[in-house]
């Protein structure tokens, strides 16, 4: 049986969600790319202070006008902002929406000393609800316990560095990371057990999200042509983001969608 939350979380995404007014440009990416500007018109900046000046440190996903969803480990002690129609972050191009931070509700079962023990997911409610616009957008959400399928061609996204030592990334990146099925990614000589059902893998070859992507979204198109975020960017090799049989890992946003629904309902 449904909750009141889940249904209300629907029927926000019922209609006009996962269409963005401008199409991304999708295709074979090797490695990443710039995005085609506000394609991904759910796609957050997260920021925090430091002295005067406000820095990129994850990403997120809009879920409703005043509703964020991040990774658990995005949050910290800082004073935070969130940045809603964001491109280059080295210009304001006059179409940003900037929020502060009213609360943050993090997922209970999160540990910051584990996040191969899953439950990395967090909720944003911002001090105002944004306007919804052409480049500022809400994605589709999946339902309860969907599971992409294995090699699904999905698209991750955000600032990210583009290698382990190198600078974030100006403009918003996106890069094909077709999912990996969890019976694979979760057997040797993959990610072991490392990986849990309540997670996704996509990529692990010469495509993969980096440091400062996480927090954003997994994009995958469904079948009736909506993008839905599927993933919430979780983790990633160590030694190095590209990493062959390590995919990307991503909380599964579909193991939580009553928990994501209850906390837009009730805080």
């Amino acid at each position: 049986m449904m909750t009141l939350a889940l249904v209300l979380l629907l029927a926000t995404c019922a209609h006009g969600c996962g269409t963005p007014t401008y199409e991304p440009s999708v295709g074979r990416v090797v490695n990443g790319k710039d995005a085609r500007p506000y394609s991904w018109p759910w796609q957050i900046s997260l920021q925090y202070l430091s002295g005067s000046t406000y820095h990129q440190t994850c990403g997120g996903t809009l879920l409703a006008p005043n509703w964020v969803m991040t990774a658990g480990h995005c949050i910290g002690s800082h004073t935070y902002r969130v940045v809603m129609g964001e491109y280059d972050l080295t210009k304001e191009e006059g179409y940003e929406q900037i929020r502060s931070v009213e609360k943050f509700v993090v997922h209970p079962g999160w540990n910051d000393k584990c996040v191969s023990c899953g439950n990395d997911i967090a909720m944003i409610k911002l001090s105002s609800p944004v306007v919804l616009n052409d480049k500022v957008q809400l994605p589709c959400v999946p339902v309860s316990g969907e599971v992409a399928p294995h090699d699904d061609p999905c698209y991750v996204t955000g600032w990210g560095r583009m290698d382990n030592g190198g600078p974030i990334a100006s403009k918003l990146q996106q890069a094909l990371l077709p999912v990996v099925s969890h019976s694979i990614c979760s057997s040797k000589g993959w990610w072991s057990s490392n990986v849990k059902p309540t997670m996704i893998c996509a990529g692990g070859d010469i495509r993969s999200g980096c440091h400062g992507d996480s927090g954003g979204p997994l994009n995958c198109r469904g079948g009736d042509g909506r993008w839905y975020v599927q993933g919430v960017n979780s983790f990633v090799a160590n030694r190095k983001c590209n990493t062959d049989r390590k995919p990307t890992v991503f909380t599964r946003t579909s193991s939580f969608t009553e928990w994501i629904s209850d906390t837009m309902l009730l805080h």
